[in-house]
């Protein structure tokens, strides 16, 4: 068996590979290089004995740690004090704070392990929302849902991926007994 590289100058690199007078192109395992990204959301409580300078210090500390692990932070939502159902760590309240970014595995268990080591976070929670996000597009439709106010936009037909209008689905739902 020989190998020759194929091409040095494509974002794959390729490699020839000769089995007797057959030749047989072969893609090397590899990452490609892509601008997408894991796309997560995250909630976490904050002792909520904290003063709000202290609040948005920590809440500045995690948003600055994913930057620096090379993550893009798509909406920052502060929902602030309410009430828990159940006492987690001897409280009753949590300030309550939901991160959505975009980042690689490695970001995921730098800010867990932040979350583990800080004593002012009460609880966390992430859940993966998408393997392969464009970061950009995801700001993009975020931003105008923030300039809108508190105007709430009806999702199109498009973005609901129906295709059809309100009317014709009632009247299905009718027919099959379905409300």
């Amino acid at each position: 068996m020989l190998l020759v590289p194929y091409n040095d100058s494509a974002k794959i690199s390729m490699t020839e590979v000769v089995y007797g007078t057959k030749r047989v192109l072969h893609q090397k395992k590899g990452r490609k290089e892509s601008n997408y990204m894991r796309y997560y959301e995250t909630l976490y409580l904050i002792n909520p004995e904290l003063g709000e300078e202290d609040c948005k210090g920590v809440i500045d500390k995690f948003k600055s740690l994913i930057e620096k692990n090379n993550g893009v932070v798509i909406k920052l939502d502060e929902w602030g004090k309410k009430t828990l159902a159940y006492p987690v760590k001897k409280f009753d309240k949590g300030y309550y704070v939901l991160l959505q970014y975009c980042g690689e595995t490695g970001l995921l268990t730098e800010l867990h392990r932040g979350f583990n080591l800080d004593d002012k976070i009460l609880k966390y929670q992430t859940i993966k929302l998408s393997n392969h996000a464009d970061p950009e597009t995801l700001k993009a439709k975020t931003e105008p849902a923030e300039a809108g106010g508190d105007d709430t936009a009806k999702p199109t037909d498009d973005e609901t991926g129906t295709g059809q209008d309100s009317e014709t689905v009632k009247d299905q739902e009718g027919k099959n007994g379905i409300q």
